[in-house]
């Protein structure tokens, strides 16, 4: 016999697999096709564990996967907001909180407190384990832009100057990726991919 919170348990697994119906903005590397929330994630979590070595601090890799894993969860509810929107606050934190609680709150207490927990911490952005797993999500897309032309850059006009804001965030998980990340937004500008704004 089950108990119960094997059957919440079980219940949190089938809702959470609604993330692979959240569609991206971003594309497949060197592809046409949307990526889904759950192939981020997934991305991400091996990221994690490939480039763990070069966080600037010593790091929890477990506590990093659990905040990939579980970031974009909220996105169930409140769907993905585009980096770049011009029309909605990236950091919807009230909204996504409200269905964090939602849907961490369909596991046994203890489980639910702990998610919530580890999702407010990522979206905080302020431990080491925070830092690094925010340098993972903002370096994904960037390797699927470079890869597909500019990607969403190009489709959506982003200036290199909004790219970069939003990019070096990177250099607070990991000095030596925001590097490398940096030298793929100046090739992109080279490239003639990105376009640095005029000035007067």
């Amino acid at each position: 016999m089950a108990t119960d919170d094997l059957l919440k348990q079980v219940d949190f697994i089938k809702e959470i697999d609604k993330l692979k119906y959240i569609q991206r903005k971003t594309k497949l590397f060197n592809s046409n096709r949307h990526e889904n929330d759950a192939e981020h994630s997934w991305h991400l979590a091996m990221m994690t564990i490939v480039l763990a070595e070069h966080s600037d601090v010593p790091i929890d890799v477990l506590k990093v996967l659990k905040m990939v894993l579980i970031h974009d969860l909220v996105e169930i509810d409140a769907g993905d907001t585009f980096i770049y929107d011009t029309q909605k606050n990236h950091t919807n934190t009230n909204e996504e909180l409200v269905a964090a609680k939602r849907i961490f709150g369909l596991l046994p207490q203890k489980q639910a407190d702990e998610f919530i927990a580890i999702w407010e911490e990522f979206e905080g952005g302020l431990t080491a384990e925070a830092k690094f797993a925010r340098a993972m999500d903002r370096f994904e897309p960037l390797l699927q832009n470079t890869s597909n032309d500019g990607g969403t850059w190009a489709e959506f006009d982003v200036s290199y100057q909004k790219v970069y804001d939003k990019k070096k965030a990177i250099k607070n998980g990991s000095t030596i990726l925001w590097n490398y990340a940096e030298s793929l937004i100046n090739q992109s500008v080279d490239n003639g991919i990105l376009k640095k704004e005029k000035l007067d």
